[in-house]
């Protein structure tokens, strides 16, 4: 049976890759323990995954889904007036998805993490955060909204420290997200 015909079945498979990498961290990423959390028979993951790397290169893709913008979001967001405004608006629904889905934002965390001892996935990860920077200036630019590169850089830079707090152990505890990234915006566009 070729596995690509059942992206159902993948699916299962990768948001068990993206909880048990979570959860366990790199060391516990194995396929028995991909099989064990998606409840599937021993073996069924490494007929879908050969190799850790593809395990690697499904929860990236996953991630990915799992954390794309919702589009009756965006649909009311781009019909706004560009400016401070809706650049904030912006970045609100970027910390609300991260936050929102912890399992995927921690992933994202151990992945890096892992991009430090194994080449693969350091190639992996730096291609997926370059392709989100690159796709992140495209819509700013599109958008016409006020920075560039290097402001939406400096955004993520503060964005992955806040998420960081925010799903781990926070240094202050029950902070208004929403404030915060108004804050940010804020410092970030202070001349603009």
């Amino acid at each position: 049976m070729d596995m690509m015909r059942n992206p159902g079945r993948r699916t299962i498979l990768a948001d068990a890759a993206v909880h048990v990498l979570a959860q366990q961290g790199s060391r516990g990423l194995t396929h028995r323990a991909l099989d064990d959390d998606a409840g599937v028979p021993r073996g069924t993951s490494s007929n879908f995954f050969a190799t850790r790397d593809s395990i690697i290169d499904a929860i990236l893709v996953r991630i990915g889904q799992r954390l794309a913008p919702d589009p009756v979001v965006h649909a009311g967001l781009a019909g706004q007036a560009p400016g401070k405004k809706l650049f904030t608006a912006y970045m609100k629904d970027i910390v609300h998805r991260l936050t929102s889905d912890r399992d995927a934002a921690l992933a994202l965390f151990e992945l890096r993490l892992e991009a430090t001892r194994r080449p693969h996935v350091e190639e992996a990860i730096t291609a997926w955060l370059r392709a989100g920077l690159a796709d992140d200036v495209a819509l700013n630019t599109r958008m016409g909204l006020p920075g560039g590169e290097q402001e939406i850089a400096l955004f993520h830079y503060a964005i992955n420290g806040f998420i960081l707090d925010q799903i781990t152990v926070p240094v202050k505890p029950g902070v208004n997200r929403d404030e915060i990234i108004e804050r940010f915006v804020q410092l970030l566009l202070h001349s603009e």
